[in-house]
């Protein structure tokens, strides 16, 4: 069992996303990883899939959801998000303010691939 504080954000190499690894490998967890995002207004990740199950909390702003097949989810502040896995997606902010959210992976580290199946390399610890 750990205590420990929550990092702080960083700005990451993907434009407009703030991102800390809250909870993962590093922490001892073997099944789990919790990250916490900003995304600027404008802002969005690249369309990506997991092969784990993803639940977003949204803990300020609105953001869509985009899916792989063009189907589109618009959520804010107190609305939670699952995704399961190998889903392709997209979060974008196309509002004024930042979206603040926390995600929960059903594993660690989190294996995030292109559309097309190319891995990611994360510049984070997951």
């Amino acid at each position: 069992m750990n205590v420990s504080p929550n990092p702080v954000l960083a700005e990451s190499p993907f434009p407009g996303i703030l991102h800390a690894t809250l909870a993962g490998a590093a922490q001892g967890l073997k099944k789990l990883s919790v990250w916490e995002q900003v995304l600027k207004p404008g802002s969005s990740t690249p369309p990506h899939r997991h092969d784990c199950e993803e639940v977003v909390m949204c803990l300020g702003g609105r953001g869509d959801l985009l899916f792989g097949n063009g189907r589109k989810l618009r959520f804010g502040v107190n609305q939670t998000l699952t995704i399961p896995p190998n889903e392709v997606h997209q979060i974008s902010n196309p509002g004024p303010e930042a979206l603040h959210m926390v995600a929960v992976f059903s594993q660690t580290p989190v294996g995030v691939s292109m559309p097309d199946g190319a891995p990611v390399a994360l510049p984070w610890p997951t």
